[in-house]
């Protein structure tokens, strides 16, 4: 049974991250958890009368976000696509990272599960700030979909690494359970700004990481480019690419593929989700 943590502001871009996450994970139970934070206080009056609205206004708006999150759930279940399948709503005043993190504890989660952007995010932008601080703060593996995402079959999961970091047993663990799940092909991807061989302490990770899935269909590639986005999406186009994964301390991919503003990048707006993996 899977556990997985999906926080919603109710925007179109949370919507198609909960329908993708249902048919992921349509062939296995899964308890999905579905997570609103609200992000206002009740303001203390300052003289009399004064905060009364705003008092009013905060009460009205956790009713409405309640009644949402009770029709989000009720839609979900209505969906029907695996009768394992089971909803929770959780609502919490704490800030978003705080609630995240005590869910994750709480209900020993899997995955937390986030669209790219909620409702008040620029288009500038290709993640929002509430996905960014997620990814960077709190330790558990998480998903990233993209507002124009749709699920299709996951034949190939490409893994982005520079082979400088010793795999851990979490990363394995990780990705062959996501192989398994779609009996997927893994697609190692060393992206290089020079065509530079390996050194002696890559050249024994990447044969690490070839023992590893010795069962698992795998291949390694290597891409010549000085930008990185430009080496992803040609790879993602060539090899039929369905998830991108990532180690989440590998800061460097992470900030130039996710973390920076669309406009300091090559014309790059990814369709398939990113799977960014924490030890």
């Amino acid at each position: 049974m899977k556990n997985i943590l999906i926080p919603t502001d109710f925007s179109k871009n949370s919507h198609n991250a909960i329908r993708y996450a249902l048919n992921y994970f349509a062939d296995i139970p899964v308890n999905f958890y579905l997570l609103h934070v609200s992000s206002n206080e009740i303001q203390e009056p300052n003289e009399e009368g004064e905060g009364f609205t705003e008092s009013i206004a905060e009460v009205t708006t956790l009713q409405t976000a309640s009644s949402k999150l009770k029709s989000l759930i009720k839609t979900c279940k209505a969906s029907k696509l695996n009768s394992k399948h089971k909803f929770f709503a959780i609502e919490d005043d704490l800030n978003l990272v705080e609630a995240i993190r005590k869910q994750v504890i709480e209900k020993e989660i899997d995955y937390i599960l986030m669209g790219t952007r909620g409702m008040s995010v620029s288009s500038s932008k290709r993640l929002g700030s509430n996905t960014c601080e997620v990814i960077t703060k709190v330790k558990c593996s998480i998903m990233v979909i993209p507002g124009n995402a749709r699920f299709k079959k996951i034949s190939n999961i490409a893994f982005i690494t520079d082979y400088n970091n010793i795999f851990r047993s979490k990363i394995f663990t990780t990705l062959s359970d996501n192989l398994e799940l779609h009996n997927s092909a893994l697609r190692v991807l060393n992206i290089r700004t020079h065509n530079l061989g390996l050194n002696s302490e890559q050249t024994d990770n990447k044969g690490f990481l070839h023992y590893s899935f010795r069962e698992k269909k795998h291949s390694f590639h290597f891409v010549e480019n000085k930008e990185l986005e430009t080496g992803l999406k040609n790879f993602i186009e060539t090899w039929d690419i369905s998830m991108v994964s990532i180690v989440a301390k590998n800061l460097n991919f992470i900030e130039r593929l996710l973390l920076r503003p669309v406009a300091k990048l090559v014309s790059y707006e990814p369709n398939v989700p990113f799977l960014v993996i924490h030890e």
